[in-house]
């Protein structure tokens, strides 16, 4: 009996071929150089912070010479699966600004190449088997669970190679006819790929980014479609990479032991190999050792995690990109107004022993993103924070007081040096609170007036808070201010020359800066806030007063 009646027995129900997938399915037409890159994730939980980097590379490679990126889901893995993750994962990457030109986008699809879920492609890799089948480059494995493990403790016992390959590969050995007998006899099966390799050879490839590599070739004979009729991930990325035309599979690199099977598979079939990049890992530091960011272990693997903080999406893009190419921090001292985009990526510039994370690094570019937005930007971002967030109650306050908002926002934020003080939105409330009234008062009944210098009397802050409801100028501009706050701390006894207050501090209650410190927390009920003057400014003439003489009777 020959293969063809056995594909046609396992396949009775596939009639289209290899040639009609090509036809369906043809080259895509693009300009020269333009490549087409993929983000091939699992249903399996929430987006990696390591995936979203592997996201931004393919997309960034492929928009530079106008290219296509896009998103195919591989949810074969059942049993992992968790419902709803799709969609999410999809979410995220648009939250990123990091979405799809076609693909999976969670709730449709978009593109002339799909479906572009796996488990919606049983047809296109059923009619490529059929036809390995037929080539002799496939067949039936009968094999059960415990003769797998029986042979692997039989190779273990011999100190071989253990696997599913050569003379190991008993099912390989069956002939059409036999494979026929067993399939009508009701005896489950898997379809396994037929290799011709040998692991003592050694196959040389070219990697984007690792450059030439030698590895072991090929010689398992590696399932290729399940029990239930789904590929395995192997066989899928071939059929899937082929047909979707892509040029180029960056991928982590862990998967580079996985490259001598692919080739083979590639070559097998006849289909254009792509090219390859494995993308170095996102390690972190754990007691001086290096090791790969943990889903488990460290929050920020979660790309959630930066957006329940409100870091701003540009700043964590930008960070990405810094540990891509290791020149872009050049670039980018000298382009800050340039989109990333317009960034020359280069496979080239990548590191080949991986990144180490630094939160540190984060926090820097977050903190010159935010410092370079106008008040309304801050103010725009901080409500989509507290959106995303569904804290309603932050944003009725947001929307109720938008004005507010925007003028202490906009606190030291157009001099020269614009204030960096916040590195994600979630910093923003706790160190703007006291203005709003009903806060403040849950403040006021929670200060301890043991924060005032241990030095002053509640005397000596009384009379110097009453001073200052009605001699402090304020509205005539920061140098005024001053000069007046530092009267009024003369004329209670404190030092307006430091050097005089070093040299003779026994003379004095205290200092200017003693004195500014009293009023702040008069104020503001902290001894570090945004400018003392521009708050003041905001706060105006009548609540500055009952805040001081609040004050005044917690401290009688």
């Amino acid at each position: 009996m020959s293969r063809e009646k056995l594909a046609n027995i396992i396949f009775p129900e596939i009639t289209e071929t290899i040639a009609d997938l090509e036809k369906k399915y043809p080259h895509r037409n693009l300009k020269a150089g333009a490549e087409v890159t993929r983000f091939a994730p699992s249903p399996t939980g929430f987006l990696h912070t390591g995936s979203l980097f592997a996201a931004l590379v393919s997309r960034t490679v492929a928009h530079q010479n106008g290219g296509v990126f896009f998103v195919r889901l591989e949810d074969t893995d059942t049993k992992r699966e968790i419902e709803g993750a799709g969609e999410n994962l999809l979410k995220e990457m648009q939250l990123f600004k990091v979405f799809p030109d076609e693909g999976y986008l969670g709730d449709k699809e978009v593109g002339k190449y799909g479906p572009y879920k796996q488990s919606e492609r049983a047809n296109i890799y059923k009619t490529v088997i059929k036809q390995m089948i037929k080539d002799d480059l496939a067949y039936p494995c009968f094999c059960t669970t415990e003769d797998l493990a029986f042979l692997r403790a039989t190779q273990e016992a011999s100190k071989v190679v253990s696997g599913y390959y050569g003379h190991y590969a008993t099912c390989s050995k069956l002939t059409a006819a036999e494979a026929i007998a067993k399939i009508e006899a009701g005896i489950p099966y898997v379809i396994r790929f037929r290799s011709r390799g040998n692991h003592d050879n050694r196959v040389t490839f070219n990697d984007e980014v690792k450059g030439p590599i030698e590895i072991a070739e090929n010689d398992q004979h590696i399932v290729i479609l399940k029990s239930d009729g789904l590929p395995t991930y192997h066989f899928a990325h071939v059929c899937d990479d082929h047909f979707m035309r892509t040029t180029v599979v960056s991928r982590g690199e862990e998967w580079i032991s996985s490259v001598p099977l692919h080739l083979e598979m590639f070559a097998a079939v006849k289909f254009n190999t792509p090219r390859y990049a494995h993308l170095p890992t996102i390690d972190k530091l754990d007691d001086g050792n290096k090791r790969k960011l943990s889903k488990r272990r460290d929050p920020e693997a979660a790309v959630t995690y930066f957006l329940e903080l409100g870091y701003p999406v540009q700043a964590i893009l930008t960070y990405l990109m810094s540990i891509a190419n290791s020149n872009f921090e050049e670039w980018w001292t000298e382009n800050r107004q340039a989109p990333l985009s317009a960034f020359p990526f280069s496979f080239s510039k990548m590191s080949v022993d991986g990144a180490l994370f630094d939160i540190e690094k984060v926090n820097f570019f977050a903190r010159e993103y935010i410092a370079s937005l106008t008040a309304k930007e801050v103010v725009d971002e901080y409500l989509e924070f507290a959106k995303y967030n569904k804290n309603e109650q932050l944003v009725r306050r947001i929307k109720d007081n938008y004005e507010l908002f925007l003028q202490i926002m906009n606190i030291e934020r157009e001099g020269e040096k614009p204030r960096k003080d916040y590195s994600y939105y979630a910093m923003v409330y706790p160190s703007i609170r006291f203005f709003f009234n009903d806060e403040f008062s849950v403040m006021h009944d929670e200060f301890d007036v043991n924060e005032f210098k241990e030095s002053l009397t509640k005397e000596t802050l009384i009379a110097l808070l009453e001073s200052f409801k009605t001699e402090l100028t304020y509205g005539e501009g920061n140098n005024v201010w001053f000069d007046s706050l530092k009267n009024i701390a003369e004329k209670h006894g404190f030092a307006t020359n430091n050097k005089a207050y070093r040299t003779n501090p026994e003379l004095y209650k205290g200092n200017v800066a003693d004195a500014a410190e009293a009023l702040r927390l008069a104020i503001v009920l902290n001894k570090k806030s945004l400018n003392l003057y521009e708050v003041l400014s905001i706060l105006g003439k009548n609540e500055i007063e009952k805040r001081l003489t609040a004050m005044q009777n917690k401290l009688k």
